[in-house]
């Protein structure tokens, strides 16, 4: 690593680099950790790194027409020879018959007129082609009887030149021919179905070539202001292109747009962005371009995102798409830094993993298979797959054990997957390890959701039954067994609420002491319940709660390094926080622990979360989005806005705000009696407090609210949001009314309550005012009143 620094060093004097960029630079091409690179390796790290980041770029630019395109019933009789805009933003077709048709921008009819009178004798005259002099307001036609006649904008005949002695067959400038102002270049099409780029400076040899015409192209124009070049060829198809680096972004056929016939002429205006083709009627191809990041709302992905990690090696923000599309985020900035497509072809990405340097990327996807990545370049190193019965990966980790580096996999197939990772084996294809004796005679039954491990040597899994199961990671062996707690209503045998566990967060302070008697492992379970369990001297669950009161069910937990504080998502999008630093040491727990604080995240299923270097949380969710937080609560910013922050500096976060689809989504309307029309507005306080009292009395495990008893808080209320829970059914907040009756979560965060203060009742109506002062200066009573009764004094006086 120290050659390499000094080599980049000397080879980028005059750019300012810090040594830890160089550093980090060098980790992202020795993946292996093997601490050398060779030549090979540091050239394909950058062919990969720019190829991903000009198919980044192209994704970003991707441009299209809307399709079909609009049509004019007007049906042409002749060719169209050109389409010409005029500076009062009117459209002139020209006929070969000498036909000439005025249209608006959009195709609607103004005017028609022939530009040849009818001939004494019987003698067709045609033209060849026509030009525009905007500055002097003329048109200039070419005819085929070898004469140039021009024309006012009104198509009265001003000047005529004859006795040519060829017929003129272009004016001004070739179709095949456009040379830009904006950029300086030159833009060549002809009969080998190649656009050349040129500089006339240069005149040599082209500076860009575009390649992708199966016949001559006939039209050139570019729109500097879109960056987009428009071709059409012989074909009837219509191609635009990059500007920037030429290349094609889409390709129109007339079929699939819905143009009649065979075009003869195309015009692009930048102003409305619009291609009109001249083809048997005239035809209206709106531009669509990738749509630009709007402020609302703020998406990380386009699809739900499934997972997220953080890298501490760069710190960066690692995503997964159901898409299988993967994201490389700055966490200090929140700006996207690169994406690669396709990791598992068409299969969606269900987990992902880092090994224990952070410099290669494993991820798991339904098509039952894992992949190792290096994922700075975006280039697939392994594939580990098993040869048995195929079924989805659920979830993985990586783990080291006695120096011994392997990868574990769950999922469908019921049984543990190890993986060996061994540098020196250079096979892309992988399997694992023979299954332990102890998972093929006592192991799961049924699909294996969740993995944790706690070092050195415990491991959880968890199933879609709710059987926990904690094995010993080095022998291979069962250490105990842990079934779920029977529902309160009697359902048993799989009927009734759903009994599988799919999240588990190890206590590893107190899995740590293997005579511990404390609470080790927090797991999710049925009708959204958390429980904590007690895995040494009698495994058994300590305490059982619900932190959702319409009981929506736990998708994803974490816990502090220090077993302080834990955080619990749910399927509604809520985030509570609970202090469990001196929960379950004693035994079994009857109540819950306190709730610290709660807030909503997001509007649907939250899909993971993770503590970065214990200050800031972060989070995402099938809506589709991921957002950073601190740790009591406060916004940091949304992955993908178009700020960035600066995590250091609070005041760069969106704090106080809170996202705009949490805040617009219906069911975070606001928990309140009058609002849930259980008390009328206009009743007294009196009878507010008693149907409060009512309430809370029903409501067993609501824990007090530590501020004043004087005053009520609105707290954010949970509900189904229901829909497929992708987010994307809401509704607008005026268009449905959130059910009423739902019961009050614990203390919320300060910056999501309001804060009601009972008005004092007067005993007895005021007095009317005194009107009579209406109309004089309010400010100029006191001197009016002197100056009165200075008046009423020397009246006295005589």
């Amino acid at each position: 690593m120290e050659t390499f620094k000094c080599i980049m060093k000397q080879s980028m004097r005059s750019r300012k680099k810090s040594i830890k960029q160089i550093e980090q630079l060098f980790m992202k091409i020795d993946y292996e950790a093997v601490g050398r690179i060779q030549w090979d390796g540091f050239c394909t790290y950058l062919q990969l790194v720019y190829s991903e980041q000009a198919g980044a770029r192209a994704r970003q630019q991707e441009a299209s027409f809307q399709r079909p395109a609009l049509l004019q019933g007007l049906s042409y009789r002749a060719p169209v020879l050109r389409i010409l805009a005029a500076p009062d933003d009117t459209l002139i077709m020209i006929r070969e018959d000498g036909a000439i048709y005025f249209w608006s921008l959009q195709l609607k009819l103004k005017r028609r007129k022939w530009v040849f009178d009818k001939p004494i004798i019987r003698k067709s005259r045609w033209v060849m082609d026509v030009t525009i002099m905007p500055q002097y307001n003329k048109l200039i036609l070419a005819t085929g009887n070898c004469e140039i006649q021009y024309e006012l904008s009104n198509l009265e005949p001003y000047c005529q030149i004859g006795g040519l002695e060829a017929v003129p067959l272009k004016l001004n400038y070739c179709q095949g021919i456009y040379f830009c102002k904006g950029k300086n270049l030159l833009f060549t099409g002809g009969m080998d179905r190649i656009i050349r780029v040129w500089n006339p400076y240069l005149p040599g040899k082209p500076t860009g070539m575009l390649r992708s015409h199966t016949a001559p192209v006939i039209y050139i124009h570019v729109s500097a202001e879109d960056n987009k070049i428009f071709s059409m060829p012989t074909d009837n198809t219509i191609k635009i292109w990059d500007l920037e680096t030429n290349s094609c972004l889409f390709t129109a056929s007339s079929k699939a747009s819905g143009i009649r016939g065979e075009p003869g002429a195309c015009l692009y205006l930048p102003g409305p962005r619009a291609l009109y083709v001249a083809a048997d009627i005239p035809a209206l191809l709106h531009l669509r371009l990738s749509s630009p990041h709007e402020p609302h709302p703020v998406v990380s992905h386009k699809e739900p995102v499934v997972c997220c990690r953080y890298n501490p090696t760069f710190r960066q923000v690692i995503s997964c798409s159901e898409a299988s599309v993967v994201k490389v985020w700055d966490f200090e900035t929140g700006r996207l830094l690169s994406e690669f497509t396709g990791a598992h072809g068409t299969a969606g990405i269900t987990c992902l993993t880092f090994d224990s340097s952070g410099r290669r990327l494993v991820t798991g996807g339904r098509d039952s298979c894992l992949k190792i990545w290096s994922y700075n370049s975006g280039h697939c190193l392994h594939t580990l797959r098993h040869d048995g019965e195929q079924g989805e990966v659920c979830d993985g980790t990586y783990l080291e054990v006695n120096q011994n580096k392997c990868i574990i996999a769950v999922g469908w197939e019921r049984r543990i997957d190890v993986y060996f990772d061994t540098p020196c084996d250079f096979h892309h294809f992988r399997k694992p390890q023979p299954h332990w004796q102890d998972d093929l005679n006592h192991g799961h039954t049924e699909d294996i959701l969740c993995v944790a491990h706690c070092p050195p040597s415990l491991l959880a899994t968890s199933s879609y039954s709710g059987e926990i199961i904690i094995w010993n990671v080095i022998s291979g062996h069962v250490y105990c067994k842990l079934n779920s707690p029977s529902p309160s209503d009697g359902t048993e045998n799989g009927e009734g609420p759903d009994r599988s566990v799919s999240c588990l967060a190890f206590l590893k302070t107190r899995a740590a002491n293997l005579e511990s008697a404390s609470v080790s492992l927090m797991a999710n379970g049925r009708q959204g319940s958390v429980t904590f369990w007690r895995l040494f001297s009698e495994a058994r669950p300590i305490a059982n709660f619900a932190p959702s009161r319409d009981k929506a069910r736990v998708s994803s937990m974490v816990v502090t390094a220090g077993d302080a504080c834990a955080y619990v998502a749910d399927q509604r999008g809520f985030v509570h926080v609970y202090d469990i630093e001196e929960y379950g040491l004693q035994g079994q727990e009857l109540q819950p622990p306190t709730n610290v604080t709660f807030w909503r995240a997001h509007v649907s299923m939250v899909t993971s979360l993770e503590l970065i270097e214990e200050e800031v949380l972060l989070s995402s969710s099938l809506d589709r989005t991921m957002c950073l937080w601190s740790r009591d609560g406060a916004f940091i910013g949304s992955f993908g806005q178009s700020s960035p922050w600066d995590i250091f500096t609070p005041a760069s976060w969106s704090h106080p705000r809170v996202p705009h689809e949490v805040l617009t989504d219906p069911q975070s309307m606001p928990a309140h009696p009058v609002l849930e029309g259980g008390v009328p507005a206009t009743c007294r306080g009196e009878e507010q407090n008693k149907v409060a009292e009512g309430k809370a009395s029903a409501e067993p495990e609501k824990t007090s609210d530590p501020r004043s008893l004087g005053d009520c808080v609105l707290e954010v209320k949970e509900d189904s949001c229901g829909g497929d829970g992708f987010g994307n059914d809401r509704l607008p907040l005026e268009q449905s009314k959130p059910p009423r009756g739902m019961p009050v979560l614990g203390t919320p965060s300060i910056y999501q309550s309001l804060w009601c203060h009972q008005a004092p009742c007067p005993s007895a109506l005021p007095e009317k005012p005194d009107l009579s002062i209406l109309g004089a200066d309010l400010f100029n009573l006191d001197f009016l009143t002197q100056e009165k009764e200075g008046s009423e004094a020397v009246q006295k006086e005589y």
